[in-house]
């Protein structure tokens, strides 16, 4: 064996050594969005992320891939159940087609205040919802604030549930949230988040409904110049990992992972309020009007889903607890 072939095999062999130890030292979980870098959840995600770096002196780290790289939500839960993605963030709306329970999140005025919301999902409620997505290999770590969505709109502002009628609105792929605009009288048009910019500028849609950093990051209100604040929904988003990634983690990585996504919800939510404002602020630049309809009238408009969802024993079980938790 000659000197070169010996220089060139000992280099393989130390690189090959190197990477086993480095596999067996430092863990890399993927995690998979559909948001823009700018949005406030992405940023609590990279929060997350720098402190489970910390936690772990780097021996469990998270690699982003943020604006739908790998799929839209649908697509990255459905990866995450066969263990092909370690970790995806979703709207919990998305959820309800894995997690039957998750439907109580996004019925309309079911959440007081943004209080009420924080406390509802902080709560025994909302670990009960966390843990209800692992028997579909889905395992919630938490709720990330997602704000209140309201309509937006092309041509007209919504200030009454009868301003609906005739039109095609964007939802999210959620029964529920299907569902709801019917209830309104407008025409539910689930399209993803992804085609949503192409499809106001085409006309395909007349308008969608969002919270204000969505409606702000993906730059949706350079078409959609009307924003009624009703308010009809706070769907939280929530982060979960992988069934086959959570159980293949240590006991130590386990709470790593926990304590770096609760305090991420923490700075999260410094993120979103901050956000808010930012949000307000372009629209007054960009010519936004911004209306502040009655919304007992869209409220009264949902009862008869309410009576709906309340025939489930376990929907009208969690409802009422929502409802009457302080």
């Amino acid at each position: 064996m000659n000197r070169h072939y010996k220089i060139v095999l000992f280099l393989i062999l130390a690189a090959l050594l190197t990477n086993c130890n480095s596999g067996e030292q430092n863990k890399v979980l993927k995690l998979a969005h559909g948001l823009d870098i700018s949005h406030p959840v992405h940023k609590g995600m990279v929060y997350m992320a720098q402190q489970l770096e910390n936690k772990s002196g780097g021996k469990l780290m998270i690699k982003i891939y943020p604006g739908g790289q790998l799929g839209a939500e649908r697509q990255c839960l459905e990866l995450l159940q066969i263990g092909s993605l370690d970790m995806t963030k979703v709207s919990s709306a998305v959820m309800e087609g894995f997690a039957p329970k998750y439907r109580v999140l996004g019925l309309p005025y079911i959440f007081r205040d943004k209080m009420h919301v924080y406390n509802v999902l902080d709560g025994e409620i909302g670990d009960e919802l966390l843990n209800e997505g692992s028997k579909y290999w889905l395992h919630g770590l938490c709720f990330y604030d997602a704000g209140a969505r309201s309509f937006y709109t092309i041509d007209k502002p919504i200030l009454h549930p009868d301003d609906l009628i005739g039109m095609k609105i964007r939802v999210m792929k959620s029964n529920t949230a299907v569902e709801m605009v019917s209830a309104f009288g407008g025409s539910p048009t689930p399209i993803s988040w992804g085609e949503l910019y192409t499809s106001l500028q085409q006309n395909v849609v007349d308008g969608a409904e969002n919270n204000p950093p969505s409606l702000h990051t993906s730059h949706h209100y350079e078409v959609c110049g009307h924003y009624a604040l009703d308010e009809h929904t706070a769907v939280p988003d929530v982060l979960l990992v992988s069934t086959y990634t959570w159980d293949k983690l240590s006991d130590q990585e386990k709470t790593w992972l926990t304590e770096a996504a609760e305090e991420s919800v923490v700075e999260q939510r410094k993120l979103w309020a901050e956000a808010e404002k930012e949000a307000f602020v372009a629209f007054q630049k960009a010519g936004v009007k911004i209306y502040y309809p009655d919304k007992a009238a869209f409220a009264e408009k949902v009862e008869g889903l309410y009576k709906k969802y309340e025939m489930d024993e376990d929907l009208g079980d969690l409802i009422n607890r929502i409802r009457n938790y302080n």
